[in-house]
């Protein structure tokens, strides 16, 4: 049995097609997803081994960046995602889907599935931001993802990045190891310059950049000046998700 991916799709997401191709190139078997065939029951999410939320612009954003598609999680699909996070299976958010991580309150610091504790609000730039950057591993080290990653270039793509939270649950967050990626250099004024954070099992992580954006080092804007591995710096991240199915799940 191969690992199965289901990537969540809902009006407005933009990154499913780049998730589903870098997971089924690792040889696991993605499939994009919509939101309502879940709701309707028409798919089983216990069918599949990680949920990942991709990037873009969840239900055009009205509310609040993701904020409708974090409620849906949290209500429409409670219980369908315990029993799911219970069997220890995996779920990875990536920048539309970091924000309805948090939001969801699926994404914390003290475990409590379904309270919101973090949020994601307007960069400090005042408006949407698109370059490449730098993200450094700060420790994590257990989280699933991103073994054996030091650092990872790769697109940000966002105007609402700017992680904020009380002051102790940032201390939380460091306590329990928690901040997993921090940017080298800070693009939207996120608390402490933090650019992803996991829960304290690994299993759920979540960050801001793209990682499936730098799948082959094609993309890589350096890459016409320099020269670079075939694969890009971002599909580790993916081959780690990958592997831990394999090695636990399957």
């Amino acid at each position: 049995m191969n690992p199965k991916i289901l990537v969540l799709r809902t009006a407005g997401t933009n990154c499913d097609y780049e998730t589903v191709n870098v997971f089924n190139y690792l040889g696991a078997e993605a499939k994009a997803v919509h939101i309502n065939s879940l709701e309707r029951k028409e798919v089983s999410l216990q069918d599949f081994h990680a949920l990942v939320l991709p990037g873009g612009f969840a239900d055009g954003d009205y509310i609040s960046s993701a904020r409708i598609l974090a409620n849906k999680l949290s209500f429409n699909l409670r219980e369908e995602l315990q029993k799911f996070l219970e069997e220890k299976k995996l779920v990875l958010g990536i920048c539309n889907g970091f924000q309805a991580l948090v939001k969801s309150g699926l994404l914390n610091s003290s475990g409590e599935k379904f309270k919101q504790e973090i949020s994601l609000i307007s960069n400090d730039s005042g408006h949407f931001q698109d370059e490449w950057i730098s993200m450094k591993n700060n420790g994590g080290k257990h989280c699933v993802w991103t073994k054996e990653i030091e650092s990872v270039y790769c697109p940000i793509n966002h105007g609402e990045g700017k992680l904020v939270m009380p002051e102790e649950t940032l201390k939380e967050l460091y306590e329990k190891d928690l901040v997993v990626f921090k940017y080298e250099k800070n693009p939207n004024g996120s608390m402490d310059s933090i650019a992803g954070i996991c829960d304290s099992t690994g299993r759920i992580f979540g960050l801001m950049p793209h990682p499936e954006k730098n799948i082959y080092s094609v993309t890589d804007p350096r890459s016409t000046r320099t020269e670079l591995p075939f694969e890009g710096e971002g599909i580790q991240l993916f081959r780690n998700g990958v592997t831990y199915i394999r090695e636990n799940l399957i």
